[in-house]
């Protein structure tokens, strides 16, 4: 670990131990929500950079607009993804965000709190229970409703799927408003969503025909993921070897990271690109995608494409991909051929 890891993982520490304490959900008096149309202006709290994290808002985001249809959405987060994540909902109405890097921003960082403390909110939501950043912003910011994202115990032996990063702020956030006067909501989750446009995904079509120029249709594959979560070429070579061998019929086509690297030594036909939107629509038009726990696997989930996980860790209960026949393996278990076995009936009951 680099020395400014080992800062970062330290200052973590102390602001979560700071900040722990910060906050109950609760409203400003005794009042109810009885009237939606009271709901003008709603803050989301996820101040965290990673792409992945903020398409698992997707979600709630969706959930916030079916309930309250005329409200308008701030969302307060970190980095300079979430304009582009969320450019295709109409309820969006400013993305407030914090430096990537605050020591050396300090005072861009400073601006973002005065601005967010100037707003005046009905509702605050703090997504995430264990970011300081996020309980902070409810804490700071103006608001007659507070949620802060408490962990519900009835609410986790109700719902098996309570512990999902994705849907566990969505059934929060119902249980919070049934409190409030609301009536018990059952329906299921939204799904992430990026939105994408007929004129996107026409767009991906086209670069997928030249990038194989058949009819055939398109497994797309990802071999890339962070520490631990990515597999060797040891490994991916060995996978892929089987899903040539198995599915004659696709095309397969591996979609790179930004390093521009490639598990399998790009023996596949490759598609490159810095913009994950463009990404997204190239992944929309493939019957499935298959990749390990990453932000371009909760891309892929968010384009709506049968998503296959593959998860090394014990937390895929947390980051599953869900929805569109998608499906997580715990490579762990089993082996190639019982996990190409799960693939092709994915495939066969798309």
């Amino acid at each position: 670990m680099s020395v400014l890891e080992k800062v970062n993982q330290f200052r973590r520490i102390l602001t979560q131990g700071l900040t722990k304490n910060i906050g109950r959900s609760y409203r400003s008096d005794n009042s109810s929500i009885t009237d939606e149309s009271s709901i003008k202006r709603v803050l989301i709290s996820r101040p965290n950079h990673r792409l992945g994290n903020l398409l698992l808002i997707t979600p709630l985001v969706q959930e916030v607009t079916t309930i309250f249809p005329n409200t308008k959405i701030d969302l307060f987060v970190k980095g300079g993804l979430a304009p582009i994540v969320f450019e295709n909902y109409k309820n969006i109405n400013q993305i407030i965000e914090l430096p990537k890097k605050p020591f050396k921003n300090l005072t861009d960082y400073f601006k973002v709190w005065i601005k967010l403390k100037s707003q005046k909110y009905d509702i605050v939501i703090n997504v995430a229970k264990d970011s300081s950043s996020g309980r902070l912003s409810a804490q700071f910011s103006d608001a007659k409703y507070k949620f802060y994202g408490e962990v519900n115990l009835d609410l986790q032996k109700t719902y098996p799927d309570y512990d999902h990063i994705a849907k566990n702020p969505v059934y929060e956030f119902r249980n919070f408003l049934s409190n409030l006067g609301f009536a018990k909501i059952e329906r299921p989750v939204p799904l992430l969503d990026l939105k994408l446009s007929n004129s996107e995904v026409i767009n991906g079509k086209e670069i997928v025909q030249q990038l194989v120029d058949n009819d055939k249709k398109n497994i797309c594959i990802f071999t890339y993921a962070t520490s631990d979560k990515c597999y060797s070429e040891i490994w991916w070579k060995k996978f892929y070897s089987n899903l040539v061998a198995e599915f004659t019929e696709y095309n397969i086509i591996e979609v790179l990271p930004v390093e521009n690297v490639s598990q399998i030594n790009f023996k596949a036909p490759t598609f490159y690109s810095k913009d994950i939107r463009e990404i997204a629509a190239v992944i929309a038009n493939s019957e499935i995608f298959i990749g390990a726990d990453s932000g371009i696997m909760h891309l892929a989930s968010s384009a709506l494409t049968p998503t296959v996980g593959l998860f090394s860790r014990e937390n895929s209960n947390t980051y599953l991909p869900y929805g569109n026949r998608s499906i997580a393996i715990n490579t762990n278990n089993g082996d190639t051929e019982s996990w190409i076995a799960t693939i092709k009936n994915v495939l066969q009951t798309i």
